[in-house]
């Protein structure tokens, strides 16, 4: 009986897992994972999770797994790998063999430079425990600094002032949201922030953080520093490579893939945070995506292709983010951009659409209360898929509904 093996127990890992079973894979399925908890949703950590409980919301239940027929092995990291003798070995000594595998490692949180050894007050967020963590300090009377003006580090900053924590945000670049978010977005989630009582401070080099028994503090180039009783450091996340590297796995910002998700060793695929793959919309561009829909999208695809599909990747590239009571969506990648048009719609809600110099959509970026944007974005989501050149000054008056320019 053919057994296939998936290293990471994550949302990647648990959606290839349930979509092999979907189709029709008989063998043997075994997901290995380092965290004690079942497979569960990440996005929450940084929301919902401080703020209505610390339970970690799995992505399926025990008894799922076990109709499922899917072994899952919790708390057993993956020392090493061997793909000439198909095999690995776990943390607890044991040696487990696997026809075809699927690494779904994932990332984990770049450390602060110059940090090392145990750190109480200096935390970062990716998992569970982290959020534990973190949340004893999220209350009226605490003061959280955030060091890094991305996704992590705001939605954070939301979450924090909601609770009542008193929050001061660092960010080393002029403006937040710099990566992969126009400024004109980033403009209206700075802004909110400040109205909500966030202090942002942006063009601010750090010297160094430290921390006692009293609190943690963020010593400034300018010699100013900032006294906090916690602070979370967002500034990015690392690929976890290791395994597959000192298996002589090719790795490039991450495992590297081609576009079945296929590792150099053919029974080897990866998918998710830690893989790197060639995009064909964006003519073969190599990218790495930290999203929670490529995630799901790359595990149903991995499932598909560990079983002989031979479909190559070709979902657009979708982010989001949650902050007090505004929505922000991007589809697309808008590096390449040589015309951006803007739609206003009701209540300041506005997308961005990013073209090429032919014309090309290539990217679509919203922000508004609510589900403002969703629904536009979606359509923009399905323009970028099918290459299609819109009118820009269609694409600029509210009025006009997109859907026209699907059906033309």
């Amino acid at each position: 009986m053919s057994h296939i093996v998936i290293i990471g127990a994550g949302e990647c890992g648990a959606r290839a897992a349930f979509a092999l079973r979907e189709k029709n894979f008989d063998g043997r399925i075994t997901l290995v994972g380092a965290e004690e908890h079942l497979p569960y949703e990440r996005p929450p950590l940084s929301k919902d999770a401080l703020l209505h409980g610390l339970e970690p919301k799995l992505v399926s239940d025990a008894a799922r797994y076990a109709d499922a027929d899917i072994d899952v092995l919790t708390g057993h990291s993956v020392e090493s790998l061997d793909p000439a003798g198909k095999t690995f070995q776990l943390s607890n000594g044991n040696c487990l063999t696997y026809d075809r595998l699927l690494l779904t490692t994932g990332a984990r949180p770049r450390p602060f430079p110059g940090l090392s050894g145990v750190n109480h007050r200096i935390r970062t967020l990716r998992t569970h425990g982290d959020a534990v963590a973190i949340r004893a300090a999220l209350q009226p009377g605490k003061h959280l600094a955030i060091v890094g003006g991305g996704f992590i580090g705001l939605e954070l900053a939301a979450t924090a002032r909601k609770l009542g924590a008193t929050v001061t945000l660092v960010e080393g670049l002029p403006r937040i949201l710099s990566r992969g978010v126009p400024e004109e977005v980033a403009v209206v989630v700075a802004t909110r922030h400040k109205a909500e009582g966030v202090e942002i401070l942006c063009s601010v080099k750090i010297q160094g953080l430290s921390e006692d028994r009293e609190g943690a503090y963020v010593l400034l180039d300018d010699r100013r520093t900032i006294e906090a009783d916690l602070i979370v450091a967002g500034i990015g996340a690392i690929p976890n490579v290791e395994l597959a590297r000192d298996a002589g796995l090719a790795t490039d910002n991450g495992i590297a893939v081609d576009t079945h998700l296929e590792t150099s060793d053919p029974d080897i695929f990866a998918a998710g945070d830690c893989c790197s793959f060639p995009l064909s919309l964006y003519d073969g561009r190599r990218v790495r995506l930290e999203a929670w829909r490529n995630a799901q999208d790359q595990g149903t695809l991995a499932a598909a292709n560990l079983l002989g599909a031979g479909e190559a990747v070709s979902a657009v590239p979708w982010f989001w983010s949650d902050q007090y009571d505004l929505t922000l969506q991007i589809a697309g990648l808008a590096d390449g951009a040589m015309q951006t048009v803007r739609r206003n719609m009701t209540d300041g809600a506005f997308i961005l659409f990013h073209l090429d110099a032919d014309g090309r959509l290539l990217a679509a970026s919203g922000i508004g209360a609510g589900n403002a944007v969703a629904r536009d974005i979606r359509l923009a989501e399905m323009m970028i898929a099918a290459s299609l050149r819109p009118d820009p000054v269609v694409l600029a008056t509210p009025g006009t509904k997109l859907k026209t320019l699907l059906a033309a």
